[in-house]
């Protein structure tokens, strides 16, 4: 990053008042981008997910380090007519609002999208519910691991002949944070042209349902069902893990002419030119047969082996990583997928990087996850001008 270099997002003020996972991760890709990122906490518990633990670091939860970089914290009673108040000072002087409390919440303490628009028009509002606005579920709350249920995702996870399966995180709200913050930079383009900000709304409802993908296209389109395929494909075979001497490995062919290279590189060129396996179609109709082949050939060396022949063949294959042995991985370090910064309580921390890379504006960790309130004197009279005394005043009377 040279010094006439900027962030994306430099000099646009986001205020975060978000908790839990997807909007904190919506904020942070924010701040990543250069965004000036206010998170709003409630005085003395702060982000639910500050609790959340074990692990914790120094006191400090590993789950809410993860997700709060490159924000400034400052605790404040929204429930309080001065923390209201210091709430539309911030509002008049922020580019983006990100809130998921539930539907109402915002209205309730004086700030309607009229309120918004009146009072702060370039402002973009992001609102993060668990179904939306209006509907039968309408307002009720979200939970990840309801939406992975509701929406059909975890029917179409697992074992073919095991029960159905959630995700290993929390994928609808992660993805539902990266879509609030796709949103964001449309609805700032738009700002561009028109000059004026406007309420964006996401759901985890709606994003469980649209990370259904091609599954969803398979029901809307031909009246197929989605099913639990383990670790296979519905539409594309050989695509799953199989076990090898020292352990197990994912195996992803795309095509027939794949599927060719694949079965010469294994020994069983005879493979490519069998009526069962030769198309994709008939591969999928002869499914158990030809994984099971693969299954007992793959076992006859380790996975190093295998993969080191796939992949000369051009091949897409990889080793099953444990957590550990992925950001070990010299490739993670190559692309600067961990971050070190230093942390108020904790000296070094070491946190995931940032997954997409700027040419012209790069995306920096700059700031550790803050301490709760550490920042709220630093904002109260950098941005809104308070005094030591009003300051003092607002934490004796609970405000902050």
């Amino acid at each position: 990053m040279t010094e006439k270099s900027t962030a994306a997002l430099e000099g646009l003020r986001v205020l975060d008042l978000t908790r839990i996972l997807a909007g904190p991760l919506c904020t942070m890709m924010l701040g990543d981008m250069g965004a000036d990122v206010i998170k709003v906490e409630p005085p003395g518990s702060g982000d639910d997910t500050r609790s959340w633990g074990p692990p914790f670091v120094a006191g400090e939860a590993a789950y809410f380090l993860g997700l709060n970089r490159n924000k400034r914290s400052l605790t404040l009673n929204l429930a309080s007519r001065p923390g209201q108040e210091i709430l539309a000072a911030l509002v008049k002087k922020s580019d983006v609002l990100v809130e998921n409390f539930k539907l109402g919440t915002l209205e309730k303490w004086g700030f309607p999208d009229a309120w918004l628009g009146a009072n702060a028009p370039q402002v973009i509002r992001c609102s993060i519910t668990g179904y939306g606005a209006n509907g039968p579920k309408g307002g009720l709350p979200g939970y990840d691991f309801i939406s992975q249920a509701e929406s059909g995702l975890m029917s179409i996870t697992g074992p073919q002949d095991g029960p159905p399966t959630k995700h290993g995180v929390a994928l609808v709200d992660v993805c539902t944070g990266m879509l609030a913050s796709n949103a964001i930079l449309g609805a700032l383009a738009a700002r561009g042209r028109t000059g004026r900000g406007q309420h964006l709304e996401l759901s985890l409802y709606e994003t469980s349902l649209f990370m259904l993908a091609n599954v969803a296209a398979n029901y809307l389109a031909a009246g197929k069902d989605g099913g639990r395929y383990g670790n296979g494909h519905p539409s594309i075979v050989p695509y799953t893990t199989y076990p090898t001497a020292d352990g197990m490995m994912a195996v992803a062919v795309g095509n027939d002419a794949q599927f060719a290279k694949f079965a010469r590189a294994i020994g069983r060129a005879g493979w490519g030119a069998d009526a069962r396996f030769a198309k994709n179609m008939d591969r999928v109709a002869h499914r158990e047969l030809l994984d099971g082949l693969i299954a007992d050939t793959l076992k006859t060396a380790a996975a190093a082996a295998w993969i080191g022949k796939l992949k000369a063949a051009g091949v897409p294959c990889g080793r099953i990583n444990s957590v550990k042995q992925a950001f070990d991985d010299p490739q993670t370090e190559a692309r600067r997928m961990v971050e070190t910064v230093e942390h108020p309580a904790l000296g070094a921390l070491r946190l995931i990087g940032t997954p997409f890379k700027f040419s012209g504006t790069p995306t920096s960790v700059r700031r550790a996850p803050p301490t709760l309130g550490q920042h709220t004197d630093e904002i109260l009279r950098r941005e809104l001008g308070y005094d030591d005394a009003r300051i003092a005043a607002l934490r004796r009377d609970k405000v902050i």
